[in-house]
């Protein structure tokens, strides 16, 4: 077997056969890993690049579960919340843990500095393969908490397979190293396909781990580590900064604030002005996903939907807060659509919105409870309502997200100014068409509904745009964990104000009604018209006959403090008695 079909069969699953995974005992019994590589492999530049190929097709999530994170936000309703939230959970039901992944990175930085290899080309593989493994361990440690840290691929008989958990300090040290590793050593050359880890990427994703690590210190004052978190959040700012210097990436505007923002996430080649770093799905390759079924479908879907809460938080194109309109809160969609934020249109199906056979697309009850339907990945074309053939590739890292990095780091040390601002949110709120002036004091909004507890005015500004910009990119349910704003998960799913029951409404402003919201469907209904059945219980009026429609107030959902980790499951509690239970699990 020569050297490529050898690493492929490893790849396909004989890398498993040896992995550090704790599900089960029978891995003991297997070869180990060593044995599977002959040592005539690592020899060159060519293999060093087949084998980090390898952490890119396991380590990656797929397009839809990127966007499928956003389901644990406080901004989403759904057809039921997840058992973590609304169900009796604990370590039972959680998954093992695996270590897979890690000795494949770990097999790789035994055995790849071989001297006959230029020391640069080295350095860059060493930096992808430290990348990737900081990739591995920010995941574990979002998730559990503290972590065993293994540098090296460990055999079946070594002593620290089944040690103890090390210190979160130890571990994110660790992964800051490796990033710094890769920041420096990773080619600084430019990816025309954003499929690639590059020293850009590295960096960006260096400022998103470091502004978590740093928030996440600061806010959570129980772990006794706030002494630190500046430094953290130093780092964020100066890996973001180091891109905004390079310029090598911008955000996209064309000057047409009311196609820019979406053009991102329905474009088949990223858009690699502003997209770093992207899942790429295309008709040439075969390879599609299912994200647009997910959005328009009552049954595969989850039915997901914005809630109001979130949908006020979007400004109006003067720059004024839709929020200090009077009644804001009892204006209907058509209205309360007009004249706001272009990305709002972009991210749920608005005014005048049309697929691809120019056929009218309102808001549609069959597929979201709160009227707030999501497009912002969805493709307009309604054939790929049912197959899981969509060609929009799927963005992991863009430059947006760099300088909202930049800019949350600088708010949370103080450093917070006009001139940050004009770099980071002033551009943002340009491509949407929003004016920028920077606030003359803080929401109040923003502070009833969500942040009580924060008063710098660029603080909260700060996070709307995150909320806004960044909406079902899968980084949501980490901000709350981070901000420590769990408790925002308890939050009723609100949606549209419905002015009465048996009242068909326009949801589009064409004129024509598109639902109506009742106790009972009538015997003569109307061409056209959803009628969404308010049964007072999933669904209800909050003012009984009018009122907003909320959904599934008959959940009790909670989010207490042992929720901001995981339990460590009991099959890996038992395998490894050296392991504790994170507290209150």
């Amino acid at each position: 077997m020569n050297k490529k079909n050898l690493l492929l069969s490893i790849f396909s699953g004989l890398v498993l056969s040896a992995s550090l995974s704790s599900c089960s005992k029978d891995f003991l019994d297997k070869e180990p890993f060593d044995k599977l590589v002959p040592s005539s492999f690592f020899q060159t530049e060519k293999d060093l690049e087949l084998y980090t190929t390898s952490f890119y097709q396991r380590q990656l999530p797929a397009g839809l579960a990127v966007v499928q994170a956003d389901e644990m936000g406080e901004y989403t309703s759904k057809n039921i919340s997840p058992t973590f939230i609304a169900g009796s959970y604990s370590a039972v039901n959680e998954g093992s843990w695996n270590w897979t992944d890690l000795r494949n990175i770990n097999y790789f930085l035994e055995r790849y500095d071989n001297p006959s290899i230029p020391q640069e080309a080295r350095n860059h593989f060493a930096g992808i393969a430290r990348f990737f493994r900081a990739y591995f361990y920010f995941d574990k440690v979002k998730t559990y908490g503290d972590v065993p840290w293994y540098s090296k691929a460990m055999a079946t008989d070594d002593p620290e397979l089944y040690k103890k958990r090390d210190s979160r300090t130890l571990v994110m040290d660790s992964v800051l190293a490796d990033l710094n590793f890769a920041a420096e050593n990773i080619r600084d050359t430019r990816d025309a396909t954003s499929s690639m880890v590059t020293r850009q990427v590295a960096l960006a994703f260096k400022s998103r781990v470091c502004l978590f690590e740093g928030t996440f210190r600061k806010y959570h004052t129980g772990m006794n580590l706030g002494g630190s978190a500046d430094q953290w959040l130093q780092q964020a700012a100066d890996a973001a900064r180091k891109i905004m210097d390079a310029k090598k990436y911008r955000i996209y505007n064309t000057g047409n604030p009311a196609k820019d923002y979406r053009a991102l996430f329905t474009s088949m080649n990223p858009v690699n002005d502003e997209i770093m770093w992207a899942l790429v799905y295309n008709d040439a390759l075969r390879r599609w996903h299912e994200i647009t079924w997910k959005f328009n479908s009552a049954t595969y879907g989850a039915r997901w939907g914005l809630n109001k809460q979130f949908i006020n938080t979007y400004l109006n194109t003067d720059g004024s807060r839709f929020t200090d309109k009077v009644g804001y809160d009892t204006i209907q969609f058509v209205r309360e659509m007009a004249g706001r934020d272009h990305r709002l249109a972009q991210t749920v199906r608005s005014l005048g919105y049309k697929r691809s056979d120019g056929s009218a697309a309102p808001p549609n009850f069959g597929y979201t409870f709160t009227g707030y339907h999501i497009h912002k990945f969805s493709l307009d074309d309604k054939r790929l309502d049912g197959v899981a053939e969509a060609n929009n590739s799927i963005t992991l890292i863009r430059y947006a997200e760099v300088l909202l990095n930049y800019a949350e780091a600088k708010a949370e040390l103080g450093q917070m100014d006009a001139g940050v601002w004009a770099e980071t949110i002033g551009l943002l709120r340009d491509r949407a068409g929003v004016e920028s002036a920077v606030p003359e004091a803080a929401d109040p909004y923003l502070q009833q509904a969500y942040f009580p507890e924060i008063s710098d005015k660029f603080l909260l500004e700060v996070r709307r745009e995150r909320g806004i910009e960044l909406v079902y990119e899968g980084l949501r349910y980490a901000d709350l964990l981070r901000w420590r704003k769990g408790k925002l998960l308890e939050m009723q799913w609100k949606g549209i104000y419905v002015p009465a029951k048996d009242l068909p409404m326009d949801l589009d402003g064409n004129g024509t009604p598109d639902v109506a919201f009742v106790s009972k469907v009538p015997a003569n209904k109307i061409p056209g018209v959803i009628y969404y059945v308010i049964d007072g219980v999933a669904s209800r009026l909050t003012d009984g006959d009018k009122g907003h429609v909320t959904w599934r107030d008959d959940e009790v959902r909670v989010f207490d403090d042992k929720k901001y980790f995981r339990p460590i499951s009991n099959t890996d509690m038992v395998l490894n008695p050296e392991l504790e239970q994170n507290p209150g699990w």
